[in-house]
């Protein structure tokens, strides 16, 4: 079933390698840390727009375009190896959005004010990100070089943003799985970025350890049109998912 689409617009990715231990509290049931990429565990910072969004077909009225920016780990599914991400924290401008993402899925959203602006010239194109969450403002800017690029089958563009499936744990301790489906996203050139982030304020104490951690990698990508597809609302983390 539908559950969701909208388009993901200019996506800013800001990865970083981290101990596979730092993730073991996050990892849903039946899931591990993806180390498919030079054998290490990422998380990535991310900030995007979603526009024209629909939930189970209806464009809501103030409800449709807003940014997000969410912290997500890498995870792989151990009976079924599928590769998919499982969020640690999803920050979106209204609480409306984020209290029903939090009752629905049990997704750990939370609201804050943000703002975001995309600001293009002939040869580049520039994301901004700004929000004041636990009083303190905080800042997330990339350029990427004019135009886009298609992303290449076995690249790391395509590890970090091709990413089938997502993982949730339920309030009864369950996995969630939902499917994500969009075409291969294209990349820009990444000229320049900054970050001003508290990670301890924002998602808790143990992702200190990122504050001073240089990125691994930092993606701009163009996004698309993007599918959330759901069949049960949760599983038993004993049994193989056979819910799509």
């Amino acid at each position: 079933m539908r559950f969701l689409s909208a388009i993901w617009s200019n996506l800013a990715l800001i990865t970083y390698a981290v101990p596979v231990e730092t993730l073991e509290p996050c990892l849903p049931p039946g899931c591990t840390a993806d180390l498919g990429w030079e054998g290490k565990a990422h998380v990535s910072l991310v900030a995007f727009d979603f526009l024209k969004t629909r939930v189970l077909g209806i464009g809501w009225p103030g409800f449709r375009n807003f940014p997000e920016i969410n912290l997500r780990a890498y995870v792989r599914h151990n009976a079924t190896g599928d590769r998919g991400v499982t969020f640690i924290r999803e920050l979106v401008p209204s609480r409306i959005i984020a209290a029903m993402a939090r009752w629905t899925y049990n997704e750990p959203y939370a609201s804050a004010p943000m703002q975001s602006k995309i600001t293009r010239n002939q040869d580049t194109i520039q994301v901004d990100h700004g929000i004041d969450f636990n009083g303190r403002r905080q800042h997330i800017q990339v350029r990427g070089q004019l135009p886009c690029a298609a992303t290449s089958e076995d690249g790391l563009e395509r590890f970090f943003t091709q990413q089938r499936w997502g993982f949730n744990r339920s309030r009864s301790n369950n996995l969630i799985r939902y499917e994500v489906v969009h075409p291969l996203w294209n990349c820009y050139q990444v000229q320049s970025w900054q970050l001003d982030w508290d990670f301890a304020a924002a998602y808790g104490r143990q992702w200190a350890i990122l504050q001073d951690l240089a990125p691994s990698y930092v993606l701009l990508a163009e996004g698309s049109n993007v599918e959330v597809r759901v069949g049960k609302r949760e599983e038993s983390s004993s049994t193989i998912l056979k819910a799509f």
